[in-house]
């Protein structure tokens, strides 16, 4: 039997791209029949039709499931989504396919066929290929800096690339034990693998910055500098 994998697409008001990357990951599911695929529209409270639009494509398309949550936060939709799944693999990216669709194979085969508990597309490991605002760059960076100044023992070259899978027993081991609801999730999630003695893997993207990104690199910058100094605090408090 071919080992199910869900692909979640965690949503905010994306009607207007939604539809296109669905079929997209659809075709790629066509050409690559060895595994049983599942895409599961994850949307969290949207007001622009997504959730609407999710559940037509459910009702279309035999492979696609729609989750829709009333409250807002995209690691809120990730829990429930890999939490509620009977797949051997779940896995996500983000709905504007940043991350060249071509990859996920790959990211899912690292899982499922080469010992990786956690695999993580990064965009600043040797061989990405990336194509962002400066700013950007630097922030990242930056970030994967201070991770690494907090949990040295945690060696990852990107945390928040949207493009990641982990097989049943990091989804366990983890993500019941994350608080962040937002976009710390990720960096939550690997620090807690890491600690959980889960084998991450890393594989080189091609990634092209999506210039509507929902993403606020102030607010955003200052939620994981909280969450880690959360982590960083809490870990030391239970040594």
């Amino acid at each position: 039997m071919p080992v199910r994998v869900d692909v979640v697409i965690p949503c905010y008001n994306e009607v207007k791209v939604l539809e296109q990357s669905v079929l997209a990951t659809l075709a790629l599911f066509e050409q690559h029949p060895q595994y049983d695929w599942r895409l599961v529209i994850a949307d969290n409270g949207s007001n622009d039709g997504t959730s609407e639009l999710a559940r037509e494509l459910d009702a279309r398309h035999e492979r696609v499931q729609a989750l829709v949550l009333t409250v807002k936060g995209r690691g809120l939709a990730l829990r429930e989504a890999w939490l509620n799944s009977d797949a051997e693999v779940v896995s996500y990216m983000d709905v504007d396919l940043s991350t060249d669709l071509n990859h996920l194979p790959e990211l899912i085969a690292m899982v499922a066929e080469r010992g990786c508990d956690v695999a993580i597309g990064s965009r600043l490991a040797r061989g990405s290929k990336t194509d962002r605002q400066l700013k950007r760059e630097i922030t990242s960076r930056g970030y994967v800096a201070l991770i690494r100044m907090t949990f040295p023992r945690l060696k990852i070259s990107d945390a928040q690339c949207g493009f990641k899978a982990l097989n049943r027993k990091a989804v366990q081991a983890t993500v019941p034990h994350i608080e962040n609801r937002m976009w710390f999730f990720d960096t939550e999630l690997l620090i807690l693998a890491q600690q959980a003695g889960l084998k991450i893997c890393e594989l080189p993207v091609r990634w092209v910055e999506d210039k509507d990104t929902k993403v606020k690199i102030i607010s955003t910058a200052t939620e994981d500098i909280r969450g880690l100094l959360r982590m960083r605090f809490r870990r030391k408090a239970k040594a």
